[in-house]
């Protein structure tokens, strides 16, 4: 989907299951699994497709409600975080949407907390068979939310967009600064065209091409780059540029800057800030690269920019330093 249509791709998909978060329980789940709205991969529709319950459905779907009252599920967040937008995504569904849904929110160790929700969301109006995008004002991060829909029905996915919030002890040591489990992400990128931006910091190595960042083939001149947001402002010390699976179609060159700056939309819009933290340096086929004496000492940063010549993909960037006052 293009980020033209999707105003929150900035931010994390806090909902992926590789990150451990679960949907921990469902009022009901007659005709779909409560499992299926956390899924990564896009709902489909099969014509044909039934089941001891009736159609199938790639989503989440209540039975009809015949008493007063209204189906919920909860789900546990992997990863603690601050939500920034929702995708209400009800496609496929069109004569069994919720006509209206609220989300609520609460900070707890339980798999299903009974109390402290708040209201996150109030309730909404849904349009059937499409993507429902809403933004969310609150700076808290939180643990657990409660997808309330009015009064069933079924919801194909429920896309959680945000950022993670990670406390650091007071001695840390060498981290990697830009892990998504540390609050590193992706803020921006020139073109994503095969593989997302947000593949760049999660764990482990790259499954398959399609789990790195991948660009078009560039035909003009120029090159393709992404800019990172660290979790925490640090000092660089190790890099690492992993090109896993990418054989054919490797960038040829990277090259990575680094600054200070106080937001995001700084980041983005100060060309002329960037330091060079490692020089332009050859890169080669599905092989894991580590920069340490290569870098240039230039001191505490809070965000980078890689930039490829002129394109391909990479899997992943690992920035591994200190917090900002350790030594």
């Amino acid at each position: 989907m293009s980020s033209e249509r999707q105003p929150f791709h900035k931010w994390i998909q806090l909902e992926q299951p590789r990150l451990g978060t679960r949907v921990t329980f469902a009022t009901d789940e007659f005709f779909a699994a409560k499992e299926r709205l956390i899924e990564p991969h896009e709902p489909v529709f099969i014509d044909d497709k039934y089941d001891d319950h009736g159609k199938w459905m790639d989503g989440w779907e209540s039975r009809r409600k015949r008493e007063p009252g209204h189906d919920f599920c909860v789900i546990k967040l992997g990863l603690p975080g601050v939500i920034r937008g929702f995708d209400v995504d009800t496609r496929f569904f069109t004569g069994n949407f919720p006509p209206e849904a609220s989300i609520d929110a609460c900070v707890s160790d339980s798999d299903v907390p009974e109390d402290g929700w708040v209201e996150l969301l109030p309730k909404v109006p849904l349009q059937g068979d499409d993507h429902n995008y809403i933004g969310v004002d609150n700076d808290q991060a939180w643990t657990h939310l409660r997808l309330n829909i009015y009064p069933d029905g079924g919801i194909a996915r429920l896309r959680i967009y945000g950022e993670i919030r990670q406390e650091f002890p007071s001695t840390t040591g060498v981290i990697d600064l830009v892990a998504l489990e540390n609050g590193g992400r992706a803020i921006a990128c020139s073109d994503e065209h095969y593989g997302s931006m947000h593949n760049l910091n999660v764990a482990g190595r790259g499954v398959n091409m399609g789990d790195g960042w991948e660009t078009a083939r560039r035909r003009g001149p120029g090159n393709d780059w992404v800019i990172l947001a660290l979790g925490h402002a640090g000092e660089i010390e190790r890099i690492e540029v992993d090109t896993a699976h990418f054989k054919g179609n490797y960038p040829d060159r990277v090259a990575i800057g680094a600054a200070m700056f106080a937001s995001d939309a700084e980041a983005v819009t100060e060309d002329s800030t960037w330091q060079s933290l490692l020089a332009e340096t050859r890169l080669t086929m599905d092989k894991q690269h580590f920069f340490a004496s290569e870098l240039e000492p230039i001191g505490a940063v809070s965000h980078v920019r890689v930039s490829i010549y002129p394109d391909g993909g990479i899997s992943r960037v690992r920035l591994y330093g200190r917090l900002v006052g350790e030594k």
